[in-house]
């Protein structure tokens, strides 16, 4: 069984987004024709102080898109292993920083709509470029 569990931190550089690696993965994930699962998918328009919990959440849904891959042995493996180390790198900055208030007024993972892997994609392309801004 695989899991992304590494601590990775995501590189970064003055006036870079910390995201910009991640975005490029997603770019080629996004290309895959052999992922075919539904996943919970946050909405793109979340108010922006649940932001964190709806990063947090595609980053544990792509866990789910690894296992797929490690099963399916897909073209995007690696692409999707970078994000998933992103993402811990990620989890670990911000169980820091998260407050249970916060986190209380945000739906959980499973309250969101499931959707198709395409779709799935696209708004964690559409989040992640809002943290860009």
């Amino acid at each position: 069984v695989f899991f992304c569990s590494s601590a990775y931190v995501p590189k970064t550089a003055a006036g870079h987004c910390k995201w910009a690696e991640v975005l490029k993965d997603l770019e080629q994930i996004k290309m895959s024709k052999d992922i075919d699962v539904s996943l919970y998918t946050a909405n793109t328009d979340e108010d922006v102080k649940c932001q964190e919990p709806v990063i947090r959440c595609f980053f544990l849904e792509m866990e789910v898109i690894l296992q797929e891959c490690h099963i399916k042995n897909c073209s995007k493996t690696q692409d999707v292993l970078n994000v998933c180390k992103n993402g811990n790198a990620f989890a670990s900055l911000e169980n820091n920083k998260l407050n249970s208030t916060t986190s209380a007024k945000c739906k959980e993972c499973e309250e969101y709509d499931e959707k198709n892997f395409t779709e799935f994609i696209q708004s964690f392309v559409k989040v992640i470029q809002k943290e860009c801004k």
